[in-house]
């Protein structure tokens, strides 16, 4: 008898440290042999493991067809979540599937992924894509319903939306009962779109329904959401898609609206923070500083100082130091014995600031140019800040062709503090400053200085 239980608590234990395994099959193979294995964790992607693609081939329709093969062996302790495949460090190069206990294999087209892939083991998986499926289809035909009534209020399709907004709450139910139990079920139940029980033939009254209920079924606090793609999408597609104006001064106050409602909504601290830095990165791509420094100084800088990374602000803060509508990043030097700073200048209406290099044979072109272009403009004075390993050629040709100008020498080039605070990778590199320092315009080449300063 003691034998027995022996036998039968191995046998237990043998399932509580089962490896579960994830198997894909690219079709058709692609030119990488790598793919990574990552977890979802809020806004950040946790490597668990990688591996290499191995060449295989399948015959579909009476033809050898090149698949790529690749294999994941998990960890006794790994988690459930929402896992991601990656396979390209640009455009369609991930594919996200859900992991809960039990082996996981699918094909997919690895550029198209999400379109393509079919799972041939994991319930979760299989039931998730079945519902999607299945609710895409369902909201399609509603919201096709929905348009058309907007597009010609005088339409009869009250009864056509009823049946279709029934059929939505059919499938929504049906798969929310499906699911319980399930790993993916908070996922399903934040799905339901809360569509409007009546068919709007007012596109403002549209417009606000969607607005004002886009967050009705979404548990901002729910870890399987938190850690998962699906929350921090909604995010976006709230901010960048749902508040949006033609008008930039409009779509500046929708941005602030909407970020306040998001993060209004969110009491995970933690959380909290990776979406403000999710969204400052995003922000960044679109150098849209005014909102950026929104995230700052009205969310960032409020969190609990223990949250708060210095070094993600100080990158940040130093990354826009540079850009238009920015006060110049300050820096002093010595002219004929007289000590100057750019902050306290005051000897002109507008600036340029130019780096450039005696070893730059561009800049031994347009710097001449740009000398004889100002010389007659009084109200605009030239910083010509050079970037020189030494200072006896630049003494040299300063002092000599660049009079009437404030000259300043950095030494060490490249690696000059000035100028990796004004993040000059190349010379010439133009600034136009206001009176204030304010950076105003940064010209490409000394064609687009002269068109600036001719329009005016």
């Amino acid at each position: 008898m003691m034998k027995n239980i022996f036998y039968f608590i191995l046998f237990i234990s043998s399932f509580a440290n089962a490896q579960h395994v994830i198997k894909g099959t690219m079709n058709p193979k692609i030119e990488t042999d790598w793919v990574i294995l990552y977890k979802i964790e809020g806004t950040k992607q946790i490597f668990v493991s990688n591996t290499t693609i191995k060449t295989d081939s399948i015959t579909l329709s009476g033809k050898k067809q090149a698949v790529g093969r690749f294999e994941f062996k998990l960890k006794p302790d790994a988690k459930p979540g929402a896992y991601r495949v990656n396979y390209r460090t640009e455009g369609a190069g991930f594919l996200d599937i859900f992991y809960n206990k039990e082996n996981i294999s699918f094909i997919f087209n690895p550029d198209y992924p999400e379109q393509t892939v079919s799972f041939s083991k994991s319930s979760e998986n299989k039931l998730y894509q079945e519902y999607v499926e299945t609710i895409s289809k369902a909201q399609e035909k509603l919201d096709s319903i929905q348009i058309a009534a907007l597009q010609n209020p005088k339409l009869d399709l009250k009864t056509r939306y009823i049946n279709a907004f029934n059929k939505v709450n059919v499938v929504q139910n049906k798969y929310a009962e499906l699911s319980k139990e399930k790993y993916i079920a908070p996922i399903i139940k934040a799905s339901n779109q809360n569509n409007s029980a009546e068919i709007l033939t007012s596109v403002e009254d549209y417009l606000f329904k969607v607005k004002n209920s886009f967050f009705n079924n979404l548990d901002f606090n729910k870890k399987t959401l938190i850690n998962s793609s699906f929350l921090t999408d909604r995010i976006v597609s709230y901010i960048f898609y749902i508040n949006y104006s033609d008008d930039s001064r409009t779509q500046q106050k929708l941005y602030k609206e909407a970020i306040d409602v998001v993060l209004y909504k969110i009491n995970n601290q933690p959380y909290k923070r990776d979406i403000i830095e999710f969204l400052i990165v995003q922000f960044e791509a679109y150098k849209n500083l005014e909102i950026i420094d929104y995230l700052f100084e009205n969310h960032y800088n409020k969190l609990p100082e223990t949250l708060q990374s210095q070094k993600f602000k100080s990158e940040k803060i130093a990354l826009f130091a540079s850009e238009i509508g920015r006060i110049a990043p300050d820096f002093s030097w010595k002219e004929n014995g007289k000590s100057f700073k750019l902050s306290t200048l005051n000897d002109a209406e507008k600036y340029v600031l130019v780096f450039w290099s005696t070893s730059c044979s561009h800049c031994m072109r347009e710097i001449p140019e740009l000398h004889s272009y100002l010389k007659n403009k009084k109200n605009i004075k030239v910083i010509a800040f050079a970037l020189e390993d030494d200072a006896f050629v630049w003494e040299n040709y300063s002092r000599t062709n660049l009079y009437g100008w404030h000259n300043v020498l950095g030494l060490n080039k490249w690696q000059n503090e000035t100028a990796k605070t004004y993040q000059i990778f190349s010379t010439p590199s133009y600034f136009v400053l206001d009176k204030s320092k304010k950076i105003i315009a940064k010209p490409n080449e000394i064609d687009d200085v002269m068109e600036y300063f001719n329009q005016e």
